[in-house]
């Protein structure tokens, strides 16, 4: 199923790490500013980074989690069905 869709969940972080790394680059050469701010501003974005990753690999849990749920179910289901 997650051919269907393109890379999957694992291919989404890869290209939003890759934008994040990009930009912070991209920011840093047309904006530049002393090392103390630079290293403030890579810290920052740093973090929301991180955050940012925390809250996706969360959503992703909770997907997972819940195609796991409807899985047993049917599985269940389908074994009563057979039973009966």
């Amino acid at each position: 199923m997650a051919e269907e869709r393109g890379n999957g969940a694992g291919g989404v972080l890869v290209a939003f790490t890759l934008g994040a790394l990009v930009g912070a680059v991209v920011a840093l050469l047309l904006a530049p500013a002393k090392g103390e701010e630079t290293r403030e501003l890579i810290g920052e974005k740093a973090r929301e980074g991180a955050q940012k990753t925390r809250e996706f690999l969360k959503q992703q849990r909770e997907t997972l989690s819940s195609a796991v749920e409807r899985g047993r179910e049917a599985y269940q289901a389908a074994r009563e069905k057979e039973q009966a």
